[in-house]
């Protein structure tokens, strides 16, 4: 079992920017991928960037440009930092791990991002 503890949402004005955290508990097996997806009101939850254990990202045509997802693997830890922060960045921001041979999908709890006009 990993948890996965998210820090770093909160409110922000239009063009601010916010770093997001994401700590994996100690895990057996090898933390393969780790990304954030995140959730509007009413809509799905999409995939906003992802960074594998040799730290190739990949990103959200919406956010190329304005995010940068980055990894510590010695702590565990997945980070996004978020610039230019429009309104439609409004969401529920989840850390995802993909654990192990299996490829386990844990989530965190989610945090809060709104972004003010």
């Amino acid at each position: 079992q990993v948890q996965l503890v998210e820090s770093g949402g909160g409110l922000v004005q239009a063009g601010g920017s916010l770093r997001l955290s994401c700590a994996a508990s100690r895990s057996r097996f090898r933390i393969n991928a780790m990304g954030w997806y995140r959730q509007a009101p009413g809509k799905q939850r999409d995939l906003v960037a992802r960074i594998s254990s040799g730290g190739i990202a990949n990103y959200a045509d919406s956010v190329k440009g304005r995010f940068t997802i980055s990894r510590d693997n010695a702590k565990n830890t997945v980070y996004l930092q978020m610039n230019s922060l429009k309104p439609e960045d409004t969401a529920v921001y989840y850390c995802n791990a993909v654990v192990g041979l299996m490829s386990a999908d844990y989530w965190g709890q989610g945090t809060q991002v709104t972004v003010s006009s």
